[in-house]
């Protein structure tokens, strides 16, 4: 029998509440498992050559683990792993199960509290974090991106834990700043921009550590860090792509944040720490994209305007209601 309480007059279905956070928790730990194994296919990686028939071979299915002819210039399609791919595949299989586990822990906390599920920073870590899964699903599709999955679920894992501990709220309806149909429209916005640029930022984590190591030349101690990677030239791709998808979305965002403000405080801007953080993401982005056009610029340098720009927007959406008070402060906390 589901129990219904009352919260500020609005009900909330606390059966549906415990099963959202009993999802939660099933998601975490089969992304944990996800983890595991794509560090096992990771760890276990080796270079082999691909011949002209074994390549025939992997084009009708058969074993390897290889990128499509779409990157025939940079060699990605001459490397196979020479370990289990079996690894590879069972940690693809975890991720899917656990997006789905959390897409139904979002969605039962939306059902539950008769809302948008992103009222909170519990939520919309939640929410920004299923969106970057999914995105990774879409964009690190192709076999030689799949070892980018440990550096996709690392920073996944710690928000899920840090919001499933630390800021955890009961399920509740909204406070009223919040009762607003722009919630849904703001907030979406922004977490799906912010999701693909997760991919973005990860891209040109993966892109410098392989420039530090080129491909086929890889030494030291951190050549086992190194060699599992792609090409430079296609993480670059991927990196320059994918902030080219997310920045004007992210910038809509923006925008549409700022009408929301002018109904709410009567004003479109006014330097609020989150949106000074949420300019100066914007500008680093903006700067990224103009750097990685231009050629006098290189891929390296903007290589590190993108990952500047990805630090600032980790800080800002994530942490900055933790650390500053302002009119942004809805995180549950304060």
């Amino acid at each position: 029998m589901n129990t219904v309480i009352l919260a500020q007059g609005l009900p909330v279905n606390e059966t549906l509440s415990t099963y959202s956070d009993l999802a939660y928790r099933s998601a975490f730990g089969l992304y944990v498992l996800a983890l595991v194994a794509s560090l096992i296919y990771y760890a276990g990686f080796r270079v082999a050559k691909v011949t002209k028939s074994s390549r025939n071979l992997v084009g009708a299915g058969g074993p390897g683990l290889t990128e499509s002819t779409s990157l025939t210039d940079t060699g990605d399609e001459d490397r196979e792993s020479a370990g289990s791919v079996r690894w590879a595949r069972i940690a693809q299989l975890f991720i899917i199960i656990a997006f789905l586990f959390q897409a139904a822990a979002l969605i039962l906390r939306g059902v539950a509290t008769d809302r948008f599920p992103w009222g909170n920073m519990y939520e919309f870590i939640l929410a920004t974090t299923l969106l970057g899964v999914g995105a990774g699903l879409i964009f690190l599709r192709k076999p030689a991106l799949q070892v980018a999955w440990p550096f996709v679920l690392v920073p996944v894992l710690i928000l899920l834990f840090f919001g499933g501990t630390n800021l955890y709220s009961e399920a509740a309806p909204v406070v009223p700043a919040l009762q607003s149909y722009w919630l849904p429209i703001h907030v979406s916005i922004i977490s799906l921009g912010s999701a693909i640029l997760l991919i973005s930022g990860v891209a040109s984590i993966m892109y410098l550590i392989r420039v530090w190591q080129p491909q086929g030349q890889e030494k030291g101690w951190s050549s086992g860090l190194s060699r599992p990677l792609p090409h430079a030239d296609t993480l670059d791709r991927l990196a320059y792509r994918t902030a080219v998808i997310a920045f004007p979305i992210y910038s809509v965002g923006i925008l549409l944040g700022a009408v929301w403000a002018e109904g709410a405080w009567g004003r479109f801007w006014g330097w609020d720490p989150k949106e000074t953080a949420s300019f100066v993401s914007w500008v680093l982005y903006a700067g990224y994209l103009h750097a990685r056009a231009t050629s006098g610029w290189g891929p390296k340098k903007a290589a590190w305007i993108n990952l500047a720009g990805f630090a600032v927007l980790i800080f800002n959406l994530f942490f900055i209601n933790i650390v500053v008070s302002g009119l942004h402060s809805y995180a549950g906390l304060n």
